[in-house]
This record gives C-alpha cells, structure tokens and sequence, in this order.
C-alpha cells in the first residue's frame, strides 16, 4: 500500500501534491510503473492516455481511493473529485447531496453558494433522477467546490454529455477555476478539451509521465490556434495516432 502522507507536511514552495515511485498492478499487468509527478499550486493538468493506462488509477491514488498502490502520495491539502458519473444519491435533493459529508455550522450557507455559481440555484430543492445530465455534472461540481478543495480531481467528468452541454462545462469549470485557484487534475481521452482547458497536459504511458506539454495560448483557445495545432499534432503522435489513425 502507497505511503500516503496527509496536509501539514513540506513540499517544495508552490506545490500542493506530489507522488513518488508510484507503482500498481492489476492482475499481474503493471498498470503504474515508479511514477513520479508534482502539482504545482493553482495550476490545471490534463491527463491523457489510451483506456486502461492507468489515469484514473493515478487519480484514485490521490484522492486516498485506492489502497493497492506501492510508493509515496503527499498532498498538503484539501482534496476533492468529480468523477464521470455525477454519484448523487437518488433519495437526497440536490442541496442535501451537496452537502453530503460536509460538518461545518455554515453547511447550508456553504452549499446555497455552491449551487448559485454552478447555476443551479433553481434546482436545488429537486430530485437527482429529475435532472438532466448537465444539471447532475454542476451538482457533481458544487459539491466538490463546497469543500474548497486545494486539489481537485476530475476524472472525465464530462465524457457523457453532449456536444453543447460539454462546451458550456467547460465554459464553468474554467470561471470556477479562475475564482477558487485550486490545482486541478482532469482525466480525459479529448485531446481538444485537454489543450482548450489544461496549463499542462501529460500523456501517461507504460506506467509513466512519457510526455508533458506546457500550454501557454492565452484563453479563450479556439482550437485553429497555430499553438493548440503543433501541441495537438505532438500529443496525437505521443498517444500513437497517426494521420492515417492509430500507430
């Protein structure tokens, strides 16, 4: 089991979490191989990899999840995750889910505020199994935003939406972002959304980091941006996509 080592403890200035030799197997198949990562304070990483290469399990080792992992996980701070399926309890409206596990005095308040900046204000005394698929994603959101994570983790918390509701997502979690300054974490297999969203973008492969991008276009990206176009064709050609389709 992964050495997991809880807030108050010293990373280098400026980061807010950190794994060392990261290591996990599934079946005998190495799934994380010594992986080594740090997570700078305020920045946005996406995470990209082919399916079963160990993204969310990097994700889950973070959130203190997974308890089958070898090596070190620090994290400084308060961590939080949205994952693909929004988890809301079907018998608990939205606010009560919001505030799902939150003991503090102000809860309420707390999750009132949550809900306004996701824009589902109107929503909150409804029922999950009543609401969209976008409105239950903002839900997902507020109630990861209520805590007020340092980290927060988002394993393709949008890959089940449609097109129009994915850009408006990505439109809120941006803002959401520009506001608290978390560190952000976000699984996804959208080269697009990771370059129109990410600071960084890492491709996992093999077990390891085996490219990272910085992504320096000034935001709002349109995807048509000479940058976005030369990151694209080198993140395409890490994961083993050529012009012709897969390596």
């Amino acid at each position: 089991m992964a050495a997991r080592v809880p807030g108050g403890v010293t990373l280098p200035t400026g980061r807010v979490a950190a794994v060392r030799d990261l290591s996990r197997e599934f079946g005998g198949r190495t799934v994380l191989d010594r992986l080594d990562l740090e997570i700078a304070e305020g920045e946005f990483i996406a995470l990209l990899g082919r399916s079963g290469s160990g993204k969310s399990t990097l994700l889950r080792a973070l959130a203190g999840l997974d308890d089958g992992t070898e090596g070190v996980v620090t994290v400084t701070g308060s961590v939080a995750v949205a994952f693909q399926e929004p988890r809301l309890i079907p018998w608990r409206r939205v606010r009560a889910n919001v505030t799902l596990g939150l003991h503090a005095p102000d809860a309420g308040v707390r999750a009132d505020a949550a809900l306004a900046e996701v824009e589902l204000t109107a929503r909150a005394d409804a029922w999950p199994l009543t609401l969209s698929g976008g409105e239950a994603q903002r839900a997902s959101l507020a109630r990861a935003l209520v805590r007020e994570p340092e980290l927060l983790l988002l394993d393709e918390p949008f890959s089940a939406l449609d097109a129009l509701t994915r850009m408006t997502m990505h439109h809120l979690v941006l803002t959401l972002w520009s506001v608290h300054r978390p560190a952000v974490l976000l699984v996804t297999h959208d080269v697009d959304e990771a370059l129109l969203l990410a600071d960084r973008v890492l491709v996992l492969d093999g077990g390891r980091i085996a490219h990272e991008s910085p992504v320096t276009a000034r935001r709002p990206r349109h995807r048509d941006d000479p940058e976005l176009v030369s990151l694209r064709s080198a993140l395409l050609a890490a994961l083993g996509v050529t012009a012709g389709g897969a390596a």
